[in-house]
Formats: C-alpha cells, sequence, structure tokens
C-alpha cells in the first residue's frame, strides 16, 4: 500500500449543515454506491445512517465509517453527528483521523456546535478544509461567512473558490488558482464542465484571487516576494504553499458548494487528496510505558512493531467490533497482540473494513488503515501493540454527564435483560454513566442531554424489548467552597488495645475559576510535624469524603486543602488514624467555608422567525436565562442564551409551541455558577424530602 495516496478524514459540523448528504455524494462520485440516498424523505434513506432511529428522525447518532477510492488514492472516511448530545462520537472520530472538513451552512455560519467542533479539532491538532455547504439555500453569504470562520473560530482562513452566483442562481464556482469556471451537468451533477472565466465574474475574481495570495504570502517568503514584485507566481508554487500552511494547522481553505444539488463535490475531493496530510506526514507519538515522562515516535511504516489504537466498540449479534486506527506496523488475521492496558493477550481472528453497516473481510491491516476487528474484548481508547507493556496512545478527551434519569423495567422479567442493554452501552459510548443510588435503590443512567438518554431507552425498546419507566430528570450539582476557613482537628480514641491518634491544622480555600481541577491537595508541613508517610493518607481522607458536601451531599468542587502543621503519637498514629482524622475535619470544617450549590449553565443556541423572538427572549428570562447575543438575518432571529439546565427540561416541545414548530434550538455545556439564595434553599430542602423517603 502506497501510504502517500492515502487520507484518513472526517467530516463534522453543526446540525443540518448537510454532514451526511456531502458524505452520500462522495460515495456516489467516487463509485462506491451507484445510488444516492437522501437524509430525509421516502426512499432507503443516506448509506452511513444505517441506524432505523436515524432514518426516522433525520439525523446522524453514531459515526459511520467507509472507504473508497478518488483519482488514484484511497480514502478512509468517517461522517460523525451533529447534535452536541453524540459529541464522543466526533471527539473519539477525529482522536483518529488525520484531517478534517469542517462543513458550515451557507445561510447559519458559523454556529455554536461549529465552535465545539472546531476546539475538538485544535485539541487533536487536525489540519481541515471548511466547505461552505447549501449555497442553493436563499440567503446565502458566503463572504460574510468567511469572515465569522476568522472571528469566531480564531483561525486564518479565505476562499480558494469564487461562487457563481447565491439562493436560486448559484450554478457552480470558479477556481480562484486555476481560475476556471467548474459546472455540474448531467441529472447527478457528474459531468464536471470547465469553462473560462464568465466576464462578468473577471473583477471580482482578480480582487478575491489576490486576496488569497496575500493570505498565503503570510506562510512564505518565496509566494511575499513575487508579490512585492508584482510577478505572477505559478500554480505549483501556490498548491506547494497552500498545502503547507494547512498541514501546519495555520490555514484553513475554504471551498463552496451545494452537495443536495450535486454541486461542488468533485472539486472538495480533489482538495481532500492536495491538501489534507497522509499517514506519513501526520507526527505521532505515544508514551514510553517503563517511562511516561518519555515518548515513543510512531511511524506509519508496516515493517515495524505494530501499534494500533481502538477508539470505537460496537456490539451486534456477532458479538463485539472494535474499530482499530493502525499507526504503526501491521497485523494479519490470527495473530496475538497485547492490551497494554490490561496486558492480556488477544487473538485478531478476523478483520475486517466497514462500510457503514456493511462489512468486507481482508487478511491484513497495515498503518494508516482504519478497520474493525471482530471478537476481541477491550474498552474505548485501549492501545494495542506487538510487545506487552510496549507503549501506550493518548486517550481522547471525555466530557462529564450533566444529566441524571431513573429507569426501571416495567416488567419485573425484564430486569435482566435491561441490565444487559445498559452495560453494553456503557462499553460502547463513555460519556453514558450507569450506576446505582445507594440512598434510592433505583437504577441511574446520566448522559449529555435530553436527548442523548431519550435515544438509548428508545434502543433498549426496540433492540432489547424491554419497555422502561424513565423518572424525572435530575440535575447534576455541584457544591464549591466560597472563602477561606481555617481548621484545626484532632482524631483521638482510647478504648482498650492499641489507640488511634492524629492531629491536623491546615485551610480550606476556593480554587480559582479557571482551574481544571476539582480537588487540590498541598503538603506544606515542615521539620517533620507529620511523617512523611502519614501525609497521603490525610490526601486519601479528603478525597474520600469530597463526594458528598454538607449542604445536599452533591460533589465538592473547586477545593483546595492546605495541610500545615500537626502531630502525630509514636504508637497510636497510623495510616488509618490519619485518614478518619482527615474525614472527620472536612465533615466537620468544610462548612465554614461557606458552600455554596453550583448550577450548570447550558449555552442555548436558537433560531426562529423574527415575529416569535418577543415570546421567545420573554420565556427565555422567566427560565433564568441570560440573553447573550441576538441579531436579525433575513427576517430570522438567532438568539444565543444561557439558561440553567434545570430550567431546560422539555425545551424542545415548548419551542415549537411557541414558534407554531418554526424555531430550532442547540445546547451545550457552558460552566457551572452558583445558583441564587432562593433556588439553593429549594434544592436542599428537595433533597432532604429525597433522603427521607428513601429511608
Amino acid at each position: 500500500m502506497d501510504l502517500t495516496k492515502v487520507r484518513n478524514f472526517g467530516i463534522s459540523a453543526h446540525i443540518d449543515s448537510g454532514k451526511t448528504t456531502l458524505s452520500e455524494r462522495i460515495l456516489f462520485y467516487s463509485g462506491r454506491i451507484y445510488k444516492m440516498g437522501e437524509v430525509k424523505g421516502s426512499g432507503d434513506g443516506a448509506v452511513m445512517d444505517h441506524m432505523e432511529l436515524e432514518k426516522e428522525r433525520g439525523i446522524t447518532i453514531t459515526s459511520a465509517a467507509t472507504h473508497l477510492d478518488w483519482d488514484g488514492h484511497t480514502m478512509n472516511l468517517i461522517d460523525t453527528p451533529g447534535h452536541v448530545d453524540f459529541t464522543i462520537e466526533v471527539e473519539r472520530s477525529l482522536r483518529v483521523l488525520d484531517g478534517a472538513i469542517l462543513v458550515l451552512c451557507a445561510v447559519g455560519g458559523v454556529q455554536s456546535q461549529s465552535m465545539t467542533v472546531d476546539r475538538q479539532m485544535k485539541r487533536y491538532k487536525i489540519p481541515r478544509l471548511a466547505f461552505i455547504n447549501k449555497m442553493d439555500r436563499t440567503g446565502a453569504r458566503p463572504f460574510s461567512i468567511v469572515d465569522d470562520v476568522k472571528a469566531k473560530l480564531g483561525v486564518d482562513a479565505c476562499l480558494m473558490q469564487y461562487p457563481m452566483g447565491a439562493g436560486e442562481t448559484f450554478v457552480g464556482m470558479i477556481d480562484l488558482i486555476r481560475l476556471k469556471a467548474f459546472y455540474f451537468d448531467g441529472p447527478k451533477g457528474e459531468d464536471v464542465r470547465e469553462e473560462p472565466v464568465p466576464a462578468e465574474y473577471e473583477a471580482e475574481v482578480k480582487k478575491y484571487r489576490h486576496h488569497m495570495l496575500e493570505t498565503l504570502a503570510m506562510y512564505s517568503d518565496e509566494l511575499m516576494e513575487l508579490l512585492l514584485q508584482e510577478e505572477e507566481p505559478g500554480e505549483e508554487l501556490i498548491y506547494k504553499v497552500a498545502t503547507a500552511a494547512v498541514q501546519q494547522q495555520g490555514f484553513t481553505p475554504v471551498f463552496v458548494g451545494s452537495a443536495y444539488k450535486n454541486k461542488g463535490v468533485q472539486p472538495l475531493l480533489d482538495a481532500i487528496v492536495r491538501y489534507l496530510p497522509n499517514p506519513l506526514q501526520k507526527e505521532m507519538k505515544a508514551k514510553n510505558w517503563a517511562k511516561p515522562d518519555e515518548a515513543v515516535p510512531l511511524e506509519s511504516d508496516p515493517n515495524k512493531p505494530f501499534v494500533g489504537m481502538a477508539f470505537k466498540l460496537v456490539e451486534d449479534q456477532h458479538g463485539q467490533l472494535t474499530f482499530m486506527r493502525v499507526y504503526q506496523g501491521k497485523v494479519s488475521k490470527g495473530d496475538m497482540v497485547y492490551n497494554q492496558r490490561t496486558s492480556r493477550k488477544e487473538r485478531f481472528s478476523r478483520i475486517v473494513k466497514m462500510h457503514a453497516d456493511k462489512r468486507e473481510e481482508v487478511d491484513t491491516a497495515e498503518a494508516g488503515d482504519i478497520v474493525a476487528i471482530m471478537g476481541i474484548d477491550c474498552a474505548s481508547g485501549d492501545t494495542f501493540a506487538a510487545d506487552t507493556k510496549f507503549c501506550t496512545l493518548e486517550s481522547m478527551f471525555v466530557p462529564a454527564p450533566v444529566i441524571k434519569v431513573a429507569v426501571s423495567p416495567v416488567s419485573r422479567g425484564d430486569a435482566d435483560k435491561m441490565s444487559k442493554a445498559l452495560q453494553r452501552f456503557r462499553k460502547e459510548d463513555p460519556t453514558f454513566n450507569v450506576f446505582n443510588d445507594e440512598e434510592t435503590s433505583e437504577t441511574i443512567i446520566a448522559g449529555m442531554g435530553e436527548l442523548h438518554l431519550e435515544i438509548y431507552v428508545e434502543r433498549i425498546k426496540r433492540e432489547y424489548k424491554v419497555e422502561l419507566e424513565v423518572g424525572a430528570p435530575k440535575v447534576s450539582y455541584r457544591e464549591a467552597p466560597t472563602r477561606k476557613a481555617e481548621w484545626n482537628y484532632k482524631h483521638k480514641k482510647q478504648t482498650g488495645g492499641s489507640g488511634q491518634y492524629a492531629h491536623i491544622v491546615g485551610y480550606f480555600e476556593p480554587l480559582p475559576a479557571d482551574s481544571e481541577e476539582t480537588f487540590v491537595f498541598e503538603d506544606e508541613v515542615k521539620g517533620g510535624r507529620i511523617p512523611k508517610n502519614f501525609i497521603p493518607s490525610v490526601e486519601k481522607g479528603f478525597r474520600t469524603v469530597v463526594g458528598k458536601g454538607p449542604l445536599a451531599e452533591y460533589p465538592v468542587v473547586g477545593l483546595k486543602a492546605v495541610l500545615e502543621d500537626g502531630s502525630y503519637h509514636e504508637v497510636d498514629s497510623s495510616d488509618r488514624a490519619f485518614q478518619t482524622c482527615a474525614e472527620g475535619c472536612f465533615r466537620e470544617h468544610f462548612k465554614d467555608t461557606k458552600p455554596a450549590i453550583l448550577e450548570p449553565i447550558m449555552k442555548v443556541e436558537i433560531e426562529c422567525p423574527e415575529n416569535f423572538q418577543g415570546a421567545i427572549t420573554g420565556d427565555l428570562n422567566s427560565r433564568r436565562g441570560l440573553i447573550v447575543h441576538s441579531e436579525m438575518r433575513d427576517n430570522v432571529a438567532n438568539i444565543i442564551a444561557e439558561v440553567p439546565l434545570a430550567e431546560t427540561f422539555g425545551y424542545s416541545t415548548d419551542i415549537r409551541s411557541m414558534s407554531q414548530g418554526q424555531g430550532t434550538f442547540t445546547m451545550e455545556l457552558a460552566c457551572y455558577r452558583k445558583v441564587p439564595g432562593n433556588v439553593q434553599e429549594e434544592i436542599i430542602a428537595d433533597k432532604k424530602k429525597q433522603l427521607v423517603g428513601a429511608k
């Protein structure tokens, strides 16, 4: 396999930007499928949305992988969901890809989920191209969207194509490097016709080409000199500079088109081949197992020892299917490799290449491949290598769940089936949590949003034939200190036999607002006042009890505990005594920090016709919402607000009724914020009632 001709890329975007429609066109033009399906409407639906639920709702729920050939190049493509509830699908796909396409709607532009996806791409240092889709929509505004990309995403971007028309009049685009106009003929846009630039566009094309060259000149002294001497640079030099700028993640070239109207997809495929890196160009490192501070450089070389990462698990009637990116070396079916986390040897009994939910058996997988392995037992994010304890790849970022609901089977006999389903989904999706509430002995499921949990409940009903009763959603509140509080706490127990003695002095204080840690422990004990071997026990004691705060037994966050002094007894002091001492100290003195309850605040982005703006804004205010930004475009209001999660349950139904079904919204976690005093009292009273009821 010639790795210079391999491209691993994903398609990510805000909801309803046309990702799956674009994937469908890519598969059609590359000859991978012979009939295009649509996301919404009759017919078989889109190939990449293969689940029944995806077809019914017209949304992507799980990322789907496929492979195709274009212009002599092999491409592995992953289509990802747009809803923030399924953000882990985007997260794990970007973790293993070499490049990405950020799809933007020609009317909506940079929306809330576009920003989330942008953050994910930056986190994994993924070079990307931007594609302004839906150019056939009334109100398409490609030029201002490029400005939005620069301002809102903080990236250097410019148009590589000039659109001919917009909305109803959109007919094609002009390549600003080659100065050729592209038209798409034939019933499905399969015949690409190249023409000279039409006379009416010459002046504008000249202006935008100059702007593109000026932008690229910032990445090349050679190009800068040619421009200063007012000489015309050659096509090859422009391509070379643009490719290097994209791969250094400094520059995002912007392309235009309409996937639904079959315009602009083939030039985008050419751009993927030209600008996005092949596996050899992507720098990859793993942690050395023996020395975690040292990095092990990985090479996309089939002759080196095998290293691969399991980034997604799917369980079906044939067993577990593990999606894997091969980073180094080569593996054949029947080979034995080591799971680096468990040190267990696993046999790769079958290797398949995926095409949505269809499989094609292969004998080997090499560096740069994305394949699925049948019949191995592992967790999402595990590294596999040829030797035991060789190296580990950095795992993906997993956001914490924000919403919980209690579930129970309608029929008692279905408890085992429900348990089996929940364990399966928990293994497949790291953002889906399942646990038992000790007080109420209910089964609780937690996830990224109402839609996330609703989809899993529906899947259990369909795939396991289990009807579930779902309780009211519960918010994951937190407790946090608001001021510094000192403590001097002694634990003394002398009742027959060996006693217990521990004495600690120090203080609690709030952590800075931007700290990523939830609890920090610092040891400032001087002169051996407490022996060094007892200090980890003090930290362990605090960590044991921060899971339940004194106000309403919610987890404590934003707390720093500093141990300054104390004393010990030669005989009666022990690890256990100091651990118990720290637990008692927290229970007695944490309340001195005047703790407050924090609640998750959601960033809500709403689009609605302007005549409903007043009603929707008023409703947001009644939900303790804060309007951050609102603007009007073509009689459509775009409102961004911050609303407490507790006030958003059932919002999808409410917004439909307020806007006669024309309003849409998206939601993602923005931050945790202190609740108002009266709300805090209600939360504490509710929690007390629950605890009494449970007893």
